[in-house]
């Protein structure tokens, strides 16, 4: 998994590095605590971890040396995007820049750092106006996702939710049709994804969640004609979103 990976640019180690580094406000999207260890200046970081609603993360001390890369962890560690993240309404103000229709993609769930990354650079090669991310049960702006984006990472907003099935809500509220990309569904290229729009992909073993999949206006597939039965998360965004920028394109 990406959090077992060597020392990286974006973890910050050790009690009082991460206690500074969580007064300053900075954004920070896991807290890693070695379990059993809640005494002293960690209880302290925990605590201010809570209250600002960052995911605390307890491990045994022997993933803790993994994460860290053998370093002197004290018992903690937080990981740090490797950009900061945008807000909402920085999605929609760059589509009224572009005079252009809202085109929203939705990560639901995705926790490799890899597929993450070549997700962003398929929605920012599309044109797509940004990326909402959830904050828990996924993977967050590490090092990994920035190199596997190919830069794209620096070049569109991407937005950290607490709630993907509520922040849907909010953007139908806004006008926004919702596309899940799920086996079953319409035809990619029979779909009419015309106007404003925002396309789920969930991850690759679960797919995407039941609550979502719910909530979503209708469901695009791409249909396969060989004995793989499905493609790469990001494979798959990359056919639907340009299929879908090719339509709006044409209108």
């Amino acid at each position: 998994m990406e959090e077992e990976s060597e020392k990286r640019e974006d973890l910050v180690i050790g009690r009082n590095a991460v206690l500074e580094l969580l007064k300053t406000g900075r954004e920070i999207d896991k807290l890693y605590v070695k379990r059993g260890d809640r005494v002293g200046s960690i209880k302290a970081i925990v605590a201010i971890a809570m209250s600002r609603g960052i995911p605390v993360i307890e491990v045994d001390s022997g993933r803790l040396d993994k994460i860290t890369g053998g370093t002197n962890h004290q018992g903690v560690a937080v990981l740090t995007p490797v950009v900061g993240y945008a807000s909402l309404e920085d999605i929609f103000t760059r589509a009224d820049t572009r005079s252009e229709k809202p085109f929203i993609v939705i990560a639901d769930g995705i926790e490799d750092p890899h597929n993450l990354g070549a997700l962003i650079r398929s929605a920012e090669g599309a044109g797509a106006h940004g990326v909402i991310i959830g904050k828990r049960h996924a993977v967050g702006l590490t090092g990994t996702v920035g190199k596997a984006s190919a830069g794209a990472v620096q070049h569109i907003p991407i937005v950290k939710v607490t709630n993907i099935a509520q922040t849907i809500d909010e953007l139908k509220e806004r006008g926004i049709w919702i596309f899940a990309a799920e086996p079953g569904g319409v035809p990619y290229y029979k779909a009419d994804m015309r106007g404003a729009a925002a396309f789920v992909f969930g991850s690759e073993g679960a797919g995407i969640s039941r609550l979502v999949l719910e909530k979503s206006d209708f469901r695009v597939s791409i249909p396969m004609y060989g004995k793989v039965t499905s493609l790469n998360v990001s494979a798959a965004a990359a056919v639907i979103l340009c299929e879908a920028a090719r339509q709006n394109r044409d209108m």
